[in-house]
Order: C-alpha cells, then structure tokens, then sequence
C-alpha cells in the first residue's frame, strides 16, 4: 500500500519588520515615547514657548501666594541678603576696604549671583520634581527646565528695578553703558539654561543629587566675588598658587557678576572691561548651551520611567 504524504500548508505571509516600518513612517506613526531627531525636537519645543511662558510665570505667582507680604519677596529676598552679606564680609572681614561703590558692588553680585543659583536648583528638580506632569503628558521634557530658569530670570527682572533704585541711592548716575546689561542677561540664561538642563537630567537619575547641590553652589559663590573683589584680592597674595588666578578670572558666574557690574556701576568704566571677557562669557553660554540641551535631549525617552 501506497504511503500518502501530506505537506503542511504554507505559513501565512506577514508584511516583514522593515515593511512595517517603511508603512509605520509613510503614515507619520512612531514608537511610544521615542525620542525624536534634534531638529524635531526643537520644533516642538518652540511650538510649545507658550507653554513654557505660562508655566513660568504661574510659578514665580505661586512661589510666595501664601505669604502676607506676596510677590515683595521677591525683591526683600537678595536685599536680605545682601545686608547679611554687608555685615559679615563688608563690616566684620573689612573686604569693602578698597572697593568703589561697595553696597552697588555687593547688591549686584548678589542679584546676578541668585539667579545663577536659583535656576541651578530648580533645573536639578525639573524632572524628579514634576514626575506626575511628566508621566501624565506628552510634552518635550526641556521644556521643564526651560521654564524654570525663565521664571528666575522673570525674578530677577523684578529685583532688578530695586537695583537701580539703589544705585542711584548711593550716587551711581544712569549711563548708556546700562543697556549692555541686556546682552549679559542674555549670555547668563543661555549658561544657566545649559547647566540646569544637564543637572536635569542628572538629578531625573540621581535625585540626590539636590541635597549635594547647595555644598557645591555654596562653594562656587564663595570662589566668584559675590562679597569680594577678585583683582584686588589676586594683586594683595602674591603667595597664591598661579592658576588659581586665572581659574577664579574665567569662573562663568565671576564673569558674569564682571559684565553687569562693569554695565551699571561707574566707577568701574564699561570702557575698561577688556574684550576677552565678553568672549569667555559668550563662549560658556555656547558651550553650556548647546552641550547641556543636547545632554539633556539624549534621554528624553528614559524621563518619567521607573
């Protein structure tokens, strides 16, 4: 007797993965929570500046709602201190000796200073901070940090007017050379916006980070001129070790406290600032810029997981 052989009929054919793929693409479809090309991801970002506004301004109302005195702590915060700042290295340390103009000198370090500070300190918490908006919406995620150094540069805009009303208190006539304070804000956000987006992402994988950032915050205002005068105090060591000079000369938050005060306060002749400390600020925010959002871009996927 014959042996009947029966073949299996053949498999079904299904669309290869790279068919899918091609077909997922053609149609504008993605993979869930990608991330998408830098350029795309710019786009959303922009297209979403709204956003970013609103939310840092609804922060900056929210911060001080439940105090009596509201929105003036804004403003009573830095002056605070600053008069702390006044007695201790002003009074009691005698670094005000030599200094021109040092209640201006000190009040605008102090501002600039609290900017730099107050964005870092966020920018560390945007992420692990907000996981709830995170995880409940679609959104790019830079979009965070941004919004949170936008609202302390909307801060210091408000502490800013009191500023001036203490400059020309204390004898400091308004000078064209104002305006250049414009360009030195912009150069600071673009820094503290990099650095906050890297420290994002940092504290999104190590919220601990948060509790060793105001050591290490603390430290750099210390070794930034904030209380003192760096020229004066190089040229009186001369025992100091050689590069600690040009360290503290090139330290991104001691350049930026240079600009504005070499922008507001006459005594220190905008007309003096040497070029190159326009470039080193301008090449800082380049490179905290661009190298802290693109940091920050390349775990997009990973934010909110876990």
């Amino acid at each position: 007797m014959s042996q009947v052989l029966h073949t299996p009929p053949p498999a079904p054919v299904r669309p290869a993965e790279d068919d899918l793929t091609v077909l997922a693409a053609r149609h504008g479809l993605s993979v869930s929570g990608a991330r998408p090309s830098l350029p795309a991801y710019v786009r959303q970002l922009w297209a979403r500046r709204h956003f970013i506004t609103a939310f840092a301004t609804a922060k900056l109302t929210a911060q001080y709602s439940q105090a009596k005195l509201g929105q003036l702590w804004q403003v009573m915060t830095p002056l605070l201190n600053a008069a702390v700042y006044y007695f201790i290295f002003g009074v009691l340390l005698q670094t005000k000796d030599g200094v021109p103009d040092y209640v201006p000198f000190l009040v605008t370090g102090v501002f600039v200073w609290t900017f730099t500070q107050s964005s870092l300190m966020a920018g560390t918490r945007a992420i692990s901070g907000n996981l709830g908006l995170v995880r409940a919406l679609h959104f790019p995620r830079a979009a965070l940090p941004l919004s949170f150094c936008l609202q302390q540069l909307q801060q210091l805009l408000f502490s800013m007017a009191a500023l001036v009303v203490i400059l020309l208190v204390f004898g400091v006539p308004v000078a064209p050379s104002w305006l250049l304070a414009v360009p030195a804000l912009v150069l600071q956000f673009t820094f503290n916006a990099g650095v906050s987006m890297a420290l994002a992402r940092l504290g999104a994988a190590t919220p601990d980070i948060a509790q060793l950032m105001p050591f290490v915050l603390r430290t750099w205002m210390y070794a930034s001129g904030v209380m003192w005068s760096i020229d004066q105090t190089l040229g009186g060591h001369d025992g100091l070790p050689s590069w600690v000079g040009p360290l503290l000369q090139v330290n991104p938050a001691a350049v930026h406290i240079d600009l504005m005060r070499f922008a507001l306060i006459d005594s220190f002749d905008a007309s003096r600032l040497p070029a190159h400390v326009w470039l080193i600020a301008t090449g800082w925010a380049l490179l905290a810029g661009v190298g802290g959002f693109i940091y920050f871009w390349k775990a997009e996927e990973t934010y909110g997981r876990g």
